[in-house]
C-alpha cells in the first residue's frame, strides 16, 4: 500500500513485472525511516540473511556522501558490484518519491550488469515520517523507527508509520534503557495501521532480522506469481 504519489521517469522505464526482454525483473523493496532508526543495519542484516538463497542487490541514497552504501561494502554484505549509491543532493524523499530518474537508472543498471536479480533493497536517505517511495519506484516498502526516537511515534502516524506494507520497530534491546513501552508502541502501532503487519526487531538478540526477512521472501513468492500471469498469458496468445 502506497499513497498514489507521480511516477515522474523516463519512457524507458517501467512498472511493469516484465523487463523488455521478457524475463521478470527483480522485486524492489525500499527501506525508509528516519535518521539513525537502523535501516543501513536492516539492510545489511537482509542481505546476510537472504544473499544464499537469492540473487540480490542494494541501492543506497544519501545526500551528499555515499556513506551507507560504504559501510555495506565495508561490512561485505554483498559482492561490490551488486552495491550502488545515489547520491541525492536534497532531501531523501525527492529521489525517492518525486523525481525517481536517478533510482530507477540505478536498479535497472544493476539488472542488466549482474542480473538477473530476484530482489533489489532500495534505502532511503534517513527523513521524517511523511517519506514515502513512489509505487514507480518500489513494489513495496518497509519503513523503519526505533524506540530510542520515542515511544509515541506510532502514536503520531504520517504516512511512512501508516501505510507502509511492514512497519519494523526496532532497537527494542534498548527499550529498558530509554523508558519506551513496547506494548504501548504495539497497541499504538496497531490503531494506526490496522492489519498492515508490525514487526519488532533487535539485531543485537534472536530472531534478529529472521521475521523481516522472512516477510522479504513471501512478498517476493507473490511477486513471482504476479510476474509469471502476463508471461503465461502472452504464450496463449502467441
Amino acid at each position: 500500500m502506497h499513497l498514489d504519489h507521480g511516477t515522474t521517469y523516463p519512457e524507458r522505464h517501467s512498472a511493469s513485472a516484465i523487463r523488455p526482454d521478457g524475463t521478470r525483473r527483480a522485486l524492489r523493496v525500499g527501506l525508509g525511516g528516519p535518521v539513525g532508526s537502523g535501516k543501513t543495519a536492516t539492510v545489511a542484516a537482509l542481505c546476510r540473511a537472504l544473499r544464499d538463497q537469492l540473487s540480490l542487490a542494494v541501492v543506497t541514497n544519501d545526500i551528499y556522501t555515499r556513506e551507507d552504501a560504504a559501510f555495506l561494502l565495508r561490512e561485505a554484505v554483498l559482492p561490490p558490484e551488486r552495491i550502488t549509491a545515489v547520491e541525492t543532493g536534497a532531501c531523501p524523499h525527492t529521489a525517492i518519491r518525486d523525481d525517481i530518474s536517478a533510482n530507477l537508472e540505478a536498479v535497472e543498471d544493476l539488472e542488466d550488469e549482474v542480473g538477473p536479480l530476484d530482489l533489489i533493497l532500495v534505502e532511503s536517505g534517513g527523513d521524517n515520517l511523511t517519506a514515502t517511495f513512489s509505487k514507480g519506484l518500489i513494489d513495496v516498502q518497509i519503513f523503519v523507527i526505533d524506540v530510542a526516537g520515542g515511544d509515541d511515534i506510532p502514536r503520531k502516524g504520517g504516512p511512512g508509520v501508516s501505510t507502509a506494507d511492514l512497519l519494523v520497530v526496532n532497537k527494542t534491546d534498548l527499550a529498558p534503557y530509554v523508558g519506551s513501552d513496547l506494548a504501548g508502541m504495539e497497541r499504538d502501532a496497531k490503531q494506526q495501521r490496522g492489519e498492515l503487519p508490525v514487526i519488532f526487531q533487535s539485531l543485537r538478540q534472536e530472531p534478529g532480522v529472521t521475521p523481516v526477512a522472512d516477510w522479504v521472501r513471501s512478498q517476493l513468492t507473490a511477486w513471482t506469481g504476479q510476474a509469471a500471469e502476463p508471461a503465461a498469458s502472452a504464450g496463449r496468445s502467441a
